[in-house]
């Protein structure tokens, strides 16, 4: 699998930690973990396995973002590497996300 979901319930926090690949691949995964209830308090989307990320992957964000509460959500992008923190620099997601 390609994608790891651990729900800390006493902090209600999601955190999503993805392999290789953050793409359309996952897409299911990603929309089961976090869009197919509930929203949670606060997310960590962790990418320190993430080799390549595609437009897909910034659309699933974004899905996530709206679906948590938009400029009120808590979702945090950690572990990204220097060329996948670039990408979300230049389609302005660290306006967007906190980045880590």
């Amino acid at each position: 699998m390609s994608l790891t979901i651990h729900h800390d319930t006493e902090q209600d926090c999601v955190t999503l930690q993805l392999g290789e690949r953050f793409d359309f691949t996952v897409h299911r995964d990603f929309h089961d973990a976090c869009l197919g209830s509930r929203a949670a308090r606060s997310y960590v989307i962790d990418l320190g396995e993430v080799n390549s990320m595609d437009s897909s992957a910034l659309g699933m964000l974004l899905l996530l973002r709206e679906h948590a509460g938009g400029e009120r959500s808590e979702i945090r992008i950690v572990n990204a590497g220097s060329e996948l923190r670039g990408t979300l620099r230049v389609a302005g997601f660290d306006k967007l996300f906190v980045l880590h």
